[in-house]
């Protein structure tokens, strides 16, 4: 790639940044991307790179590397540090790569040392710091808090990048070109369509977000919906959505955790997609033991969450878990179903839709980006900053394959009969 020649850097510090980027870039293989430090010298492709990266003062390697962790990366830039201009998502290729070069570098160089030269400045910065919780962990308690602080930001703030049924979940894409509300529509249906519904049963949506699913199932198949979120904000708009459409008739949003849900009698379908995630693995079993008593026998759980990879191995605090979403916890499928067999379900299906999510969260960067100014003003600079890289990140986990997600068909047998039929050929029913 190599750097502009040494005399165009007017300043040391421009030439101490030059010369780390030269080393730490050293036998990077990409080379569709510019780096341009503050004073206005640039590196890399001079025509249309892919990305910039723009470090915005001299302190900026320093912020993002000492010490090297995803969690220190991430905070450099939602303190604006650095800037990523253009496409976010291939930013995170290169990313990778510098964390394991600040990581494993050797030979005479020290990216300690070198960063160390510059004057520190740690005083506390305004803006968002990490959520601090208190009491046990997945205690009821603190899970009221983990919510609250992920999902009570405004509506509108969601609306801006979400589709038009406010759909916070992997959608299901025909193709890779498909419209988001066309690929949330087609996802909620085919949820529908593996969960067999039929009018007049009772269906439970533990997690039900901004009510999409129960309003689609209730308008589509007829049938009685319960819907449970721990955020007020949440059940009073998805209350809101299903008088608006004339649904509020024996289908109801609740603010309730899953744990204390008893409505005295068992339900023909539980759905949960989007709130495993937040489960955690000790609690894993208590999960699906509740599940299981609140279906019928005979009756189908279908379970959409998110996995890391058996394989993956995460070093230290992940930015999501300390600016997004505080005490999630993700465990590989393996784990998943085996708490799930162990509760008494029977696993009768499991589809990975990890590329559909990665298809979604670009189309979520992208809407959050053309409405970066809005978003700003409903929340403010930091917040949009937080988001667009999660959302990003999390795009290029999936893609990658370090995230999965999975969507776990559980049926509940009465004696050996599982009531389903032989084939999957009703699912595919256009």
């Amino acid at each position: 790639m190599g750097l502009l020649a040494k005399s165009r850097f007017e300043e040391p510090h421009s030439l101490i940044s030059a010369e780390l980027l030269e080393t730490l870039l050293a036998d990077y293989p990409r080379r569709d991307f510019q780096v341009r430090l503050w004073d206005g010298t640039t590196w890399g492709m001079e025509k249309q790179p892919r990305f910039t990266l723009v470090l915005k003062h001299p302190e900026a390697l320093r912020a993002m590397f000492l010490p090297p962790s995803e969690l220190k990366l991430g905070e450099a830039y939602i303190y604006d540090d650095f800037n990523i201009e253009g496409d976010i998502e291939a930013a995170f290729d290169l990313a990778d790569y510098l964390l394991g070069q600040g990581r494993c570098l050797g030979g005479g160089f020290d990216l300690k040392e070198r960063l160390q030269k510059w004057s520190a400045n740690d005083q506390p910065r305004a803006g968002p710091h990490p959520i601090e919780l208190w009491g046990s962990v997945h205690s009821k308690d603190r899970d009221q808090q983990a919510v609250t602080y992920h999902y009570d930001l405004p509506a509108e703030f969601y609306a801006l990048w979400l589709d038009q049924r406010m759909v916070y979940s992997c959608a299901y894409f025909a193709t890779p070109e498909e419209d988001l509300d066309s690929a949330q529509q087609r996802k909620l249906d085919y949820i529908c369509k593996k969960l067999r519904l039929r009018r007049g049963e009772r269906l439970l949506d533990i997690g039900c977000g901004w009510g999409g699913l129960i309003m689609h199932a209730a308008a589509n198949y007829g049938v009685q919906a319960v819907g449970l979120t721990l955020s007020v904000p949440q059940a009073e708009m998805a209350r809101q959505r299903l008088r608006g459409a004339g649904l509020n008739d024996r289908r109801r949003v609740e603010v309730s955790d899953y744990r204390d849900i008893d409505h005295g009698q068992q339900y023909d379908k539980i759905v949960s997609v989007g709130l495993f995630e937040h489960v955690g693995e000790a609690l894993l079993p208590e999960y699906f033991n509740r599940a299981y008593e609140l279906l019928r026998p005979g009756g189908v759980f279908l379970n959409h969450g998110i996995a890391y990879s058996a394989t993956y191995r995460r070093e230290g605090p992940s930015f999501s878990d300390q600016y997004v979403f505080p005490d999630g916890e993700l465990v590989p499928i393996n784990t998943t179903l085996r708490a799930a067999e162990v509760s008494g379900f029977e696993v009768r299906d499991l589809e990975s839709l990890r590329e559909h999510y990665a298809l979604t969260l670009h189309q979520w960067v992208q809407r959050l980006e053309a409405h970066a100014e809005e978003a700003r003003r409903i929340t403010d600079d930091k917040t949009y900053r937080i988001w667009r890289l999660y959302m990003a990140g999390s795009a290029h986990g999936f893609r990658t394959g370090r995230l999965n997600v999975y969507q776990t068909l559980l049926a509940k047998p009465w004696h050996g009969d599982s009531g389903l039929p032989l084939t999957r050929e009703d699912w595919c029913r256009v």
